[in-house]
């Protein structure tokens, strides 16, 4: 035995026993390569079912919600918020019925499969009317800071509604709204009908929203968008490149100026 296990071997010969029992306590067994995957494989479960069934993932490909939404920002939307209450999950999640105010991904009613987000302007029973492109709402002036009025002219349809009948002269390619809206009039507003809203874009000027299609119907909102993870710079039109081609030249483009063409100032930013 050489000199240095000597010592070693007379130190713990002095060490009391209790002291001993001690040390090989407080030591900790390390983890078997089984318990470690079994640990990986329960978080993977955990995000698969919360992306599954919690949050899913959106770009935004218009200048509709400008500047609160712009386009190339990627967010996750929250599902459950909306959906009706379960019984077994009710106490867990923080259901609720839909706001005016709040900003909201749903179905198109127009056009099938289509995703789009707008704000809520008008929920069941109330009365909305524009004057001069401000929303009048049960009497009431809003006052709406997120606006943007960009184009700055003047559509009679678009900014008075719904005094204006509805036509394809102002941009109402929609016969069956054309048709159904006289039906929704009550002295000059526009009353929204049970398990319905009323949902215009921030950007007013260009958004095309329930003034030109109608009312969502409950069932077709998916979720509220909770906040942006990713932002990157991109081409107005980039949702209509669907080809094959389009796509593999912009996921190159990406690959190319992620750094330089992400915004990072909206990375974490939260909807409202």
């Amino acid at each position: 035995m050489k000199l240095a296990e000597k010592k070693s071997s007379r130190r713990m010969a002095n060490v009391p026993k209790k002291e001993k029992e001690e040390v090989v306590v407080d030591e900790k067994p390390r983890e078997t390569t089984v318990e470690f995957l079994a640990s990986l494989a329960g978080v993977l479960v955990t995000g698969l079912f919360i992306i599954t069934f919690v949050l899913q993932a959106f770009e935004i490909p218009s200048s509709s919600m400008e500047d609160t939404l712009l386009i190339g920002d990627h967010v996750f939307v929250n599902r459950e918020q909306f959906a009706p209450a379960t019984r077994w999950m009710g106490p867990l999640m923080p259901y609720r019925d839909i706001r005016r105010g709040d900003i909201v991904v749903f179905l198109s009613p127009e056009e099938q499969g289509l995703f789009v987000v707008k704000r809520i302007m008008g929920v069941p029973g109330d009365r909305i009317h524009l004057r001069d492109g401000v929303v009048h709402r049960n009497g009431e002036k809003l006052v709406e800071p997120y606006v943007q009025h960009k184009l700055a002219d003047y559509n009679p349809y678009r900014d008075n509604f719904p005094a204006v009948p509805p036509s394809e002269m102002y941009g109402v390619r929609n016969e069956k709204w054309q048709q159904e809206l006289p039906s929704h009039l009550e002295g000059g507003d526009i009353v929204v009908p049970p398990d319905s809203y009323f949902a215009m874009g921030d950007n007013r000027d260009v958004s095309y929203d329930s003034r030109y299609w109608g009312f969502i119907p409950r069932k077709n909102v998916i979720g509220r968008p909770m906040f942006v993870y990713w932002s990157f710079i991109t081409p107005a039109d980039q949702y209509q490149m669907r080809s094959a081609g389009d796509r593999l030249g912009f996921v190159a483009h990406i690959i190319i100026h992620f750094f330089d063409e992400t915004r990072w100032s909206r990375t974490l930013r939260i909807v409202r």
